[in-house]
């Protein structure tokens, strides 16, 4: 099972750029496949394991841990663990930054956002996890009611957790240079053609680089084969027309990629446990 990619969709609001996510009650084993966005966001583990990988770290989460992925940085996360359960924070900097000439700005704020700074992915000390982790209960208890003082106490929330990391001094210089970036643009570059007919060959030959190498990249730093990922963005495409769209299961087949409906069918209701028309019906029957 594969939990959909979010990077491509817009977390919150103009209005209100805050996004929470409460991941619970999974029918079975899944993963999120590697993926970045230009959001900050904040992982709460409140029972079960979570395997996570930020920036090729890995990591195994338990009840009451706090991981911290910064703006761009590539991770993933998944679990065997029915049980599990979740919570993933989405804001961009901008959404507690008061774009003044002041300290906080200067020494902190500005340069989270010039990538000059950077989130611990993991807090070690159990204290200060304790005191975060209280934060977001609080945080996450608070967009669920969403009450009239939602909007400024969501940002003090925010800024006193920013206050505990930079107090504790665990704030991290980032590198100079990223050495993501191959990752990233092989990423993108997926990203815009997986609607095509889009090969191992065709990635090796954009990147001048052999499919062999291509290939154990691939898996050894996104943990699924090339096929694999083209099939989840596939597949996310074809769930996001099936809700949104009047578009017939043959449209929604070709429109994503598929290079026939009747192969569409079958991986879809392999991946989900449903065909694409019984999902449909499902969807509409539930808005």
């Amino acid at each position: 099972m594969y939990v959909e990619l979010r990077e491509n969709r817009t977390h919150g609001t103009k209005e209100y750029a805050y996004t929470q996510y409460a991941i619970h009650d999974v029918e079975r084993a899944f993963q999120v496949p590697v993926h970045w966005h230009r959001e900050v966001e904040i992982i709460y583990i409140e029972q079960g394991v979570l395997q996570i990988s930020i920036g090729g770290q890995q990591y195994e989460g338990n009840a009451g841990d706090v991981f911290f992925v910064p703006p761009g940085e590539l991770h993933l996360m998944g679990s065997e663990d029915l049980h599990v359960k979740y919570c993933a924070i989405l804001f961009p900097l901008r959404f507690i930054s008061f774009q003044t000439e002041d300290f906080l700005e200067e020494q902190l704020l500005g340069p989270l956002r010039r990538d000059m700074l950077m989130f611990p992915h993991k807090i070690e000390e159990k204290a200060i996890e304790k005191k975060i982790a209280k934060i977001l209960v609080d945080l996450i208890e608070l967009n669920q009611k969403k009450n009239t003082f939602l909007h400024i106490q969501t940002r003090i929330y925010l800024l006193q957790m920013i206050e505990i990391l930079y107090k504790n001094n665990l704030f991290i210089k980032a590198q100079k240079e990223r050495t993501d970036l191959l990752q990233r643009e092989m990423l993108s570059y997926i990203q815009n053609h997986y609607q095509e007919k889009i090969t191992l060959q065709d990635l090796a030959a954009q990147f001048h680089l052999s499919e062999k190498y291509i290939s154990r990249y691939f898996k050894q730093h996104f943990f699924l084969t090339f096929k694999q990922y083209i099939q989840h963005l596939r597949l996310t495409k074809a769930k996001e027309l099936l809700e949104s769209s009047e578009m017939s299961v043959l449209e929604v087949a070709l429109t994503a990629g598929f290079p026939t409906v009747n192969y569409f069918i079958h991986t879809f209701k392999d991946m989900y446990g449903i065909t694409p028309f019984q999902y449909k019906k499902k969807y509409d029957g539930m808005v």
